[in-house]
Formats: structure tokens, sequence, C-alpha cells
């Protein structure tokens, strides 16, 4: 119910002021409404940041350890790799954990790191003759057709070893590759293309690497 109060001057109570407050159904709606959330998601707590990234760590930190090992031919620059990327993403974990492919750009930061430092530390030449390092079961025992790929992987530049890699030893798809390279669709694609076309005539002779 509403409630009239009224106020009046003069003999005539003729009224100057009519309040009528709000029921208190109304005034709690009014309340309620005032004190919803907002629609936008709040920014994670610390803790909730450091369980998210612990799961992602667990679940990618070995897989681009390998593609690099795969990329760079040297399993020990590529440990070093993966662990100073996934030292960045923490650091940057509140904008990288909201990419579609975070481990994406975990292995173009290593990548980057992995360039960087072995120009400063060797020769471009000793570098392309690094032979490329994979599995445990490789590195046991590096003979074979296993052998042959790594050694076929070892011919082809770091750009066309790289989407090989992504592509079809992580079974990245195009779209994923594209962003964890930073380059375009197409240019996954006829990279792959010639990188394969390359490796298909390198097997069949691998008499002829070296």
């Amino acid at each position: 119910m509403w409630d009239t109060w009224t106020v009046s001057s003069g003999s005539d109570q003729s009224p100057l002021i009519t309040y009528r407050p709000l029921d208190e159904p109304v005034e709690e709606a009014v309340e309620q409404a005032c004190e919803q959330p907002s629609d936008e998601p709040s920014d994670p707590s610390p803790g909730e940041q450091s369980r998210d990234f612990d799961g992602f760590y667990m679940t990618h930190h070995d897989e681009v350890g390998r593609a690099l090992a795969f990329t760079l031919g040297d399993k020990t620059l590529a440990k070093e790799a993966v662990d100073e990327a996934m030292a960045r993403a923490y650091q940057r974990w509140s904008s990288v954990g909201q990419f579609e492919n975070p481990a994406g750009w975990v292995y173009r930061t290593g990548l980057n790191w992995a360039k960087s430092r072995r120009r400063s530390a060797f020769r471009r030449k000793r570098r392309e003759e690094k032979v490329a390092v994979g599995t445990s079961a490789v590195l046991d025992d590096p003979t074979g057709a296993a052998h042959d790929l790594l050694k076929a992987l070892a011919t082809l530049s770091s750009n066309h070893r790289s989407v090989v890699v992504l592509r079809h030893y992580c079974d990245w798809s195009v779209a994923a590759t594209a962003e964890a390279l930073d380059i375009s669709e197409g240019t996954v694609k006829s990279r792959n293309a010639r990188a394969l076309e390359q490796l298909r005539v390198v097997l069949e002779d691998p008499e002829g690497v070296k």
C-alpha cells in the first residue's frame, strides 16, 4: 500500500507537498538491482592463475620441448628454450592464457630465444650441420628409418622444418601452426608442400643424406 503524507499551510488545509514513499517490496527490488554483479568476468586471483598455468605446464611442456628439439636439432638447447618460454608464459599468463593456442605462443617464444642464443654462441655453418634430435627412443638407438628421417629433417631450413614438425609431429592444424609461427595459413601450406617434397626426395636416396 502507498501512504500519503501531506504538508499543508493555512486554515484551508490545502496540501503544499504530497510525498508517497516506496513500499518495502519496491525498495528491496531497487536495492537488489543495484547490487547485481557485472556480467564482465572478474580477474582471476593469483592462486587461480597459478593453478591454471600448472595444468597447462603439465600438459604441454614435454610436447613443446620435443617439437623444439626436432626443429633446433639440439636437445639441450631445446630444453633450455622451453623452460625459458614457459617462464615467460607464466609471467604473462593473464594474457597468454587467453590465447586460442597458448602452446603455440610458447613454441614461437622458445624458438626465437634459441635462435638468438645460437647466433651469439655458434657460427651459422655449425648450426646447420647439427643433426636433429627427437624422442628418447631415437637418442638411445639412432639407427634405421628414424635416423634417416632425422637426418632428412636436418636438410630443411629452420622455417620449413618448423612447419613440418608442428603439422605432422605435433599434429597441429594449419591455423594453429600459422598462429604459432606468426605467418599466414597460405605460407604454412606452401612451406609444408615444399618441405615434404624435399623430404620425399632425400628419403628415397638415404645415401645422399650427408
